[in-house]
């Protein structure tokens, strides 16, 4: 489920849904923002179809657990140390 196999396609991976949100995810923003914002954008998305809720939500986890993104005030961020300029932690 984390990575395409041959019965999960490749847009439907959490990892390229991952990169996807994080792509979104350059400021500051909730997560129903978040999704949203996914929502719209659909038709600019590389992923041929939008990703389900579902996956949406076990890929935040995801980026969570591996430190990609944090959560601060009630806000997703992206991790200070996942950025080049965030490296003097």
């Amino acid at each position: 489920m984390i990575l395409p196999s041959k019965h999960l396609s490749q847009e439907r991976a959490l990892l390229a849904v991952g990169a996807t949100l994080l792509r979104h995810i350059s400021t500051p923003i909730t997560v129903s923002a978040l999704w949203q914002s996914i929502s719209i954008a659909d038709s600019t998305l590389q992923l041929r179809a939008k990703p389900r809720y579902d996956s949406f939500v076990l890929a935040l986890d995801l980026l969570f657990m591996v430190g990609a993104i944090e959560i601060r005030d009630g806000l997703l961020h992206p991790s200070r140390t996942a950025s080049p300029e965030g490296n003097d932690r």
